[in-house]
């Protein structure tokens, strides 16, 4: 395959991994804040969750856009303080896809904790256990398929984003051109050899992520 061709398949690659590197700790924060915890704002946490999963990508790039762009509320400061310039760069498709990820991930792990019982976490406080110990000793191991599952279906939303990647990220070949994109340019050259090539990457991809998050699903009577 020339060098060309394959910078679509590695940049998606590279971009969904660090995506969910970035997304990681924050979605499943989020995901045991919303199984454990009943608190007065709850409802605006879950609504702010799901809206880059129902909202149109190009909305959610454009409100990047507005907060990390180079006149934005956020990107100045990020630039100036650290170097780190999300419009027209790689790091805006890794943030971009982190965002867009991000509804799936929490909410997949979500259903995984709340399964957990709670008192086989009230046990292991007695025993003495604190917060971070009940998590990684009880909750974490009774937990792992469904929060592994979460990860995988996160990894293949997030290289298969395209619009709000196009937004903040753009197209710029041998840069920011990650593989839903380099589709849409294919296909707007007539290139379908070239569009197709992607195309079959990504269903390829994206049926081994099926498939994984499937296995990785609660077996049904499994304690």
């Amino acid at each position: 395959m020339a060098a060309d061709a394959s910078f679509p398949i590695e940049l998606s690659l590279r971009v969904a991994g660090l995506a969910l590197l970035l997304s990681a700790p924050v979605g499943l924060s989020l995901a045991f804040l919303q199984a454990r915890r009943r608190y007065r704002l709850r409802g605006v946490v879950d609504a702010l969750i799901f809206l880059p999963l129902v909202l149109p990508p190009s909305v959610v790039g454009y409100f990047l856009v507005v907060l990390f762009g180079r006149r934005g509320f956020v990107g100045p400061l990020l630039e100036d303080a650290f170097g780190i310039r999300f419009v027209f760069s790689p790091a805006g498709a890794v943030l971009a896809s982190a965002v867009v990820a991000m509804p799936i991930l929490v909410k997949t792990a979500q259903p995984s904790i709340e399964a957990v019982p709670r008192e086989l976490e009230d046990v292991g406080r007695t025993l003495g256990l604190g917060p971070l110990e009940v998590l990684l000793r009880v909750t974490a191991p009774l937990a792992w398929r469904g929060v592994l599952g979460a990860l995988v279906l996160a990894f293949g939303r997030a290289i298969g984003e395209f619009g709000a990647t196009l937004m903040l990220a753009g197209n710029i070949p041998g840069r920011t051109n990650t593989m839903p994109i380099e589709i849409f340019a294919a296909f707007q050259d007539g290139d379908d050899a070239r569009a197709g090539l992607y195309v079959a990457v990504l269903t390829l991809i994206s049926t081994a992520v099926v498939i994984a998050a499937g296995g990785l699903a609660p077996k049904e009577g499994a304690a």
